[in-house]
């Protein structure tokens, strides 16, 4: 290497620092690396890991000799069972592999020894510096666990942040096998337990407890023996242990201090450079050192022995390197995979902390959410594992649908197409529908599927008119497939637009213009419903159009703003002027004299905007509100602007035609709102009469640091879902059928409002349902001469073999 790199010291010999060890050991022999760990040879306190078929294969591809060690002590299984309410429901194809955790440091250990790697056992390493130095190292991986030592001493550098989650759990042992990786719920006087336990060896399993902290002091596990709360667990969950006892491996430990919480780890950085003996030492985190992911998902031991591939994979790639540049690859490319896991892990995390927010579900849909919990498996990739348990529970959704319109007659006969009502074109059409294909019924209105098309700006309006852009826009998307299409967010009055180019509803020219969009929409839509967004920019307003400084204010001929309080949205924004009284007066009457002109233009659902920063969210938000009178302080003063708003809106509105809110749920952003505050004011506007809370967050400051990933913003709207009891309607990164299937399957919202997908392609509901192969949607007339080609061409792509697309590719 070009690198001066000769020797390695790994403090910590859990499966990052021996894994890495063996790994480097094996591809540059002539290293000298150390492993130096606290414990003996054959200590542990866990019970078994587990790991999926993809990690097995990460290890196999890395080192083959002893991912075939590790694989002949496995215990391998594919079935996921759900108990909950006296009733069990499972699915298979989810390929697991279970092993015992002291096994597979064991064969670890005995890798490392055969390779040359020294390891040094019975050693409490309390100055780390003192120990690289006495082993002359060139770098350290420190691997020192959950409670590094390490992390703490550089905490300057690697900026940890360490989150303990509300639950309390014991990690647990039984001579109870079960064939199936077995989550069993329990309800008490004070709330739920629930089990993790799976195989993994010959007759032993893991058998972990975990409820919240508030129901385990509730039963007062916290002043319980050790003997006595592993007594209350065995009694129960007798049920499911058919007699068997369980058992702890931590007898060192005493009284409650067996049940922890989980702490989340992230780091800001994992690598710090330290003098050593007048060198500089990189220091690098590995495994639990640098990340912990919560258990339910099973990643802690998967992402430990895959930092060791990486940068041991690192190192081999670029043996021509220097060790910092190295390292620099490892942490970015690492730490981004990481990432991904950590969201997943704490999607995961929250939904067993919340197990009471599903349980009025039944045991069908109740599965399925616990399935799909991390929002990385989906609803196709549930049908890749076990397609005829899918089948099965669309089916049920189907049936059990509580917001679907009456049926109209019938369902068709086996072998008939249920869209076209002739002989099935094959056995697709006799699929179940898929859940984003599921009607809705909300008042009067009766949406043919779950789809909407998102409120997106366009900046086309000219004095607040909209146009033939609008027209093809709005037209093209009504015809796409959507159930519902919704205008961008448009102004009571002419100071409320954003942009010049902002829609308005405050004269007869606009209404007319709406007038004519609408009737497209109901004659042309193939029955598509269309709704309006109402809002005001507040203090957001006169910027410019979003193609140029979004956000910004105009060049010239700024028009003055009004908000909650003289709060500018950024320090190059003009301030506005907090509302008095009689501006509110004024601009409730504004609000629903639009209303009124939306009834009039014909629209069928009509939505009021209290997000994303403008007029009604400022009053909500404890960032944008200072307000010393009764419209601030605390959250019911805060809201209360913004009901007064929708209430006298809701008595102009149709009694049969439904409102919608969008909220934001988040504001991302220290002092700013948050989940819990998002339910508390969907409370508040269902009690006003309220049908659907539109869920989304952040854009009320400047200062917002949103976590964005795919749906990121959906375990909002589950939450305000099965916490308020009202439909929702999630948005944020859905851009794909499956993540709309998952999404109303899960019940996680009601309504899915896609947007940029959209913009690229105005019947994107079409072609996705084309993609799942259903018939269960009608297509326009003028297309269906295209309909049939396109069907058949996703059907032979589908059906293409792997060969046959390497072929077609060369």
């Amino acid at each position: 290497m070009k690198t001066s790199l000769q020797r390695i010291l790994c403090i910590g010999g859990g499966p990052a620092g021996l894994y890495f060890a063996l790994l480097m050991k094996q591809r540059q022999p002539a290293l000298e690396i150390t492993v130096v760990e606290r414990n003996r040879p054959f200590d542990t306190f866990g019970w078994g890991v587990v790991l999926s078929d993809q990690t097995l294969g990460n290890l196999r591809a890395a080192d083959p000799q002893t991912a075939q060690e590790i694989g002949d002590a496995f215990n391998h299984w594919d079935d996921i069972e759900v108990f909950y309410k006296g009733r069990s429901v499972r699915s298979g194809g989810h390929g697991f592999c279970g092993i015992g955790r002291k096994r597979l440091l064991n064969v670890l250990q005995a890798r490392c020894q055969q390779l040359g790697v020294n390891l040094v056992f019975e050693t409490e390493v309390t100055d780390d510096q003192a120990l690289a130095a006495q082993y002359n190292a060139d770098l350290v991986i420190a691997s020192d666990g959950l409670n590094s030592r390490i992390r703490t001493r550089y905490a300057a550098t690697f900026e940890p942040d360490i989150d303990t989650r509300q639950c309390r759990f014991v990690w647990l042992g039984t001579k109870k096998t079960f064939d199936a990786f077995t989550f069993a719920f329990v309800q008490t006087e004070h709330g739920w337990f629930q089990a993790h336990a799976y195989q993994f060896d010959a007759d032993t399993s893991t058998f972990i407890v975990e409820t919240p902290e508030a129901v385990w002091q509730a039963h007062g596990i916290d002043q319980m023996s050790q003997e006595d709360a592993i007594a209350f667990c065995e009694k129960l969950f007798a049920p499911y242990l058919d007699g068997q006892r369980l058992i702890s491996n931590a007898s060192h430990l005493r009284g409650s201090a067996i049940w922890i919480r989980f702490p989340r780890v992230i780091c800001k950085t994992w690598v710090h450079e330290q003098d050593i003996a007048g060198r500089r030492v990189p220091i690098v985190l590995m495994g639990d050192a640098a990340h912990t992911a919560h258990f339910s998902i099973g990643s802690g031991t998967k992402l430990a022995l895959e930092d060791a591939i990486d940068l041991a994979t690192e190192f081999e790639r670029h043996p021509e390197a220097d060790v910092a540049t190295v390292l620099q690859a490892y942490e970015a490319r690492r730490s981004v995979e990481v990432l991904k896991i950590q969201n997943a892990a704490r999607n995961s995390t929250e939904w067993f902390e919340h197990v009471d927010r599903y349980t009025a579900m039944e045991i069908e849909q109740f599965a399925y959410s616990l399935l799909t919990r991390s929002q990385r498996i989906s609803h196709e990739n549930l049908r890749l594992r076990d397609a005829k348990w899918l089948e099965g529970y669309e089916n049920w959704l189907e049936r059990h649908n509580p917001h679907a319109p009456p049926l109209r007659g019938s369902r068709p006969p086996e072998g008939a197409d249920p869209a076209w009502g002739g002989p099935a074109p094959d056995r697709a059409a006799r699929r179940p529908t898929p859940p984003m294909l599921l009607p809705l019924k909300v008042r009067g209105v009766e949406l043919k599927n779950r789809i909407v098309v998102s409120p997106m700006a366009q900046y086309k309006a000219v004095d607040g008119v909209v146009g033939d852009w609008h027209f093809v826009h709005l037209g093209a998307r009504a015809a796409g497939g959507a159930a519902l299409v919704m205008v961008e967010m448009t102004s009571p009055t002419p100071e409320g637009r954003i942009t010049p180019g902002c829609p308005g509803l405050w004269n007869d020219e606009q209404q007319r213009a709406f007038e004519r969009i609408v009737r497209f929409a109901h004659e042309q839509g193939n029955g598509a419903k269309i709704g309006l967004q109402l809002g005001h920019s507040g203090a957001k307003g006169s910027t410019q159009l979003g193609w140029d400084q979004i956000d910004e204010p105009l060049p010239a001929g700024n028009w003055p703003l009004l908000s909650a309080s003289a709060v500018a949205y950024g320090e190059q924004n003009q301030v506005p002027r907090a509302m008095t009284r009689a501006d509110m007066d004024a601009m409730t009457d504004a609000f629903v004299a639009s209303t009124k002109r939306a009834a009039a233009a014909g629209f069928d659902w009509l939505e009021l905007h209290c997000a994303h920063g403008y007029l009604l969210s400022a009053f909500i938000s404890p960032l944008t509100n200072q307000r010393s009178d009764a419209y601030g302080g605390s959250l019911e003063n805060r809201c209360r602007y913004p009901l007064e708003v929708f209430t006298a809106m809701r008595a102009a509105w149709p009694v049969d035609k439904p409102m919608s809110v969008r909220i934001s749920a988040h504001d991302w952003a220290p002092g700013g709102t948050t989940p819990d505050d998002a339910v508390a004011i969907a409370r508040l506007f269902k009690a006003a009469g309220c049908d659907v809370i539109d869920v989304s967050s952040g854009q009320t400051t400047r200062q917002a640091k949103p976590v964005y990933g795919r749906m990121y913003q959906t375990p909002f709207a589950d939450r305000v879902r099965n916490e308020v009891d009202i439909l929702t309607m999630a948005v944020g990164a859905i851009s794909e059928a499956d993540h709309a299937n998952s999404i109303i399957a899960a019940g996680r919202a009601d309504l899915c409002a896609v947007a940029r997908p959209h913009l690229a392609n105005p019947a994107w509901t079409l072609h996705e349902a084309a993609k799942l192969q259903t018939r269960a949607i009608d297509w326009p007339a003028p297309y269906l001469s295209g309909r049939d080609q396109l069907y058949r061409e996703i059907a032979r792509q589908q059906a293409m073999t792997a060969k046959e697309e390497e072929e077609a590719s060369k």
